[in-house]
């Protein structure tokens, strides 16, 4: 089991590889937030070792605003940091998806 650093930038596809974004953009995932991160790598059977809500990763010290995202999980997973991410990014999106669905149910009624 490898452990790693995963940080909200590694997964956002609104982010050049540049600024931190590990996986393609076909895969990464728009603004995904340290909670969205954290449940889909619970769902996946990751164990989080750490969790720290206020960091922010160094190499977004230099952009606007709006592009920052704060936290920072400590993970043990065993796959490789690259193979783990892609998989929660696709995690992220099938969640996302049943939030969808759930919200469109209600407003037909």
């Amino acid at each position: 089991m490898s452990k790693f650093v995963v940080w909200p930038n590694e997964l956002d596809s609104r982010l050049p590889r540049k600024y931190g974004r590990i996986i393609p953009k076909t895969v990464a995932v728009r603004a995904p937030s340290l909670r969205e991160i954290e449940d889909a790598s619970e769902v996946l059977g990751f164990r989080i070792i750490e969790k720290d809500p206020t960091k922010l990763n160094p190499r977004l010290a230099g952009i606007e605003e709006e592009y920052r995202t704060l936290g920072r999980l400590v993970i043990e997973s065993q796959y490789g940091k690259s193979k783990s991410l892609r998989m929660i990014a696709e995690k992220i999106r099938e969640l996302r998806k049943r939030t969808e669905v759930r919200k469109s149910k209600r407003k037909k009624r």
